[in-house]
């Protein structure tokens, strides 16, 4: 996990490097600093940067009780890294359904409230059926 710590954090470094172009280019082309772009880049490294560390610390942790991870050793095998990676639905028709209230509620920000309270609903319905999709009688799988 060390390598896409450090991916972030350097990619997260670049942005700060083109905000501080950005803001100064921006300055000497208009005679003011143009803020929206500005933010955003800086907003972009601060968060690239909060991953970056996570990864970094938890990479820490990681080699400290299991050792180097498979993708960080020079003779690490691809098969090392086998196994379940988790259930994931072959058919679900739920996410649809979430992205579509989604959807509608971010049309009724420009339509109507009414329908952003509506949207909000139809959301929470959606979330709730997909989250418990596969919870029949005794919490079935």
């Amino acid at each position: 996990m060390k390598m896409q710590a450090y991916l972030f954090m350097g990619v997260s470094t670049f942005f700060g490097l083109v905000a501080g172009l950005y803001a100064y280019w921006s300055y000497a082309a208009e005679g003011y600093i143009e803020w929206t772009g500005t933010v955003a880049l800086v907003v972009s490294v601060g968060f690239g940067w909060m991953i970056g560390f996570w990864l970094w610390q938890s990479a820490r942790r990681s080699e400290r009780f299991h050792g180097l991870a498979p993708e960080e050793r020079l003779d690490g095998e691809i098969a090392e890294n086998a196994g379940e990676y988790g259930f994931f639905s072959p058919h679900s028709w739920w996410p649809l359904f979430v992205a579509l209230s989604v959807a509608f509620m971010a049309v009724g920000v420009a339509i109507g409230w009414w329908m952003v309270a509506v949207g909000a609903f139809a959301v929470l319905l959606t979330a709730i059926g997909w989250v418990f999709e596969y919870y029949r009688k005794e919490f079935q799988h």
